[in-house]
This record gives structure tokens, C-alpha cells and sequence, in this order.
């Protein structure tokens, strides 16, 4: 779990350290954008792990976690300064936004596709229950009329 957590603050610090190189030399936002897609890929990855380690009662796991979110703040915080200004105030909320916007509409085309699955799921029960019935009678009129003719 530990070296999982150390790829995910250093795949975090190659983040950081493209965005500041593209700030310098970007002539638009665009060029930054995997840049930070892989820093909030590996922001995601360190809390996913900070989280699989809170259960434990390590104090030195608990003082890690908590000195690399405050050093993982800094740096976004760096990370917004920079782009603030070479891009202008509004641009980060702008990114920010965008970025809530996109993973709502992930979440809420995950949940249709479920809801979807589900809905299909209970299609093919209903079928093989009335499939069911209809076998059941269809047996029940064979030894109906099976006996009704001896």
C-alpha cells in the first residue's frame, strides 16, 4: 500500500512539475490539459490509498497522510497560482468547473447505464417467469388431457 501511495505523490510531482514547464512556454490552456488530467489522477490515487490506510492504527501512516495532503495542497495550490496568472483570473474556476461538470455527467451516464442493466435484468426475469408459467401449463394440460383419455 505504501509504494502504491509514494507512485501516486510521485506521478503527482511529474504532474506538477509539466504544468509549471507548459505555464512558461503554453501559448494556450489546451496545451496543459494532460498535464492536469494526470495531476488529478494522481491526486485521486493518493486519497484512495490515504483511505485504505485510515483504518489502521499506525501513527507515523497517519502523520504521512496528513503532511502529503498538505503537501499535495501546496502544490495545487502553486498549480492554480500559475495558471492564474498566465491565463487570468477566471481560468482556473473556468477549468474547475468544466472538470465538475465533466465527472457529473460521468456519474450520471454510469447511473443511466446501471439503471439500464437493471431494468434489463428485471426484463429477463419477467420473461423467464412467464416462460415458466407457460411451460408449467402447457405440462398440465398434457397430463389433463393424458388422463382424461385413458
Amino acid at each position: 500500500m505504501i509504494a502504491e501511495a509514494l507512485a501516486g505523490i510521485a506521478l503527482f510531482n511529474s504532474a506538477v512539475a509539466g504544468i509549471k514547464q507548459a505555464c512558461q512556454h503554453a501559448k494556450s490552456i489546451s496545451e496543459l490539459g494532460g498535464h492536469l488530467d494526470q495531476l488529478w489522477t494522481a491526486e485521486k490515487q493518493i486519497n484512495q490509498q490515504s483511505n485504505k490506510q485510515s483504518g489502521y492504527n499506525d501513527f507515523s501512516n497517519i502523520a504521512n497522510t496528513a503532511i502529503d495532503r498538505r503537501l499535495i495542497q501546496e502544490q495545487m495550490n502553486e498549480v492554480r497560482s500559475l495558471i492564474t496568472l498566465r491565463f487570468g483570473a477566471d481560468c482556473w474556476n473556468e477549468i474547475i468547473a468544466e472538470k465538475s461538470k465533466r465527472e457529473r455527467q460521468a456519474k450520471e451516464q454510469a447511473a443511466a447505464a446501471e439503471r439500464q442493466k437493471q431494468q434489463q435484468i428485471e426484463e429477463w426475469i419477467e420473461i423467464a417467469q412467464m416462460g415458466s408459467v407457460v411451460i408449467v401449463s402447457v405440462l398440465l394440460a398434457i397430463a389433463v388431457i393424458s388422463f382424461l383419455m385413458r
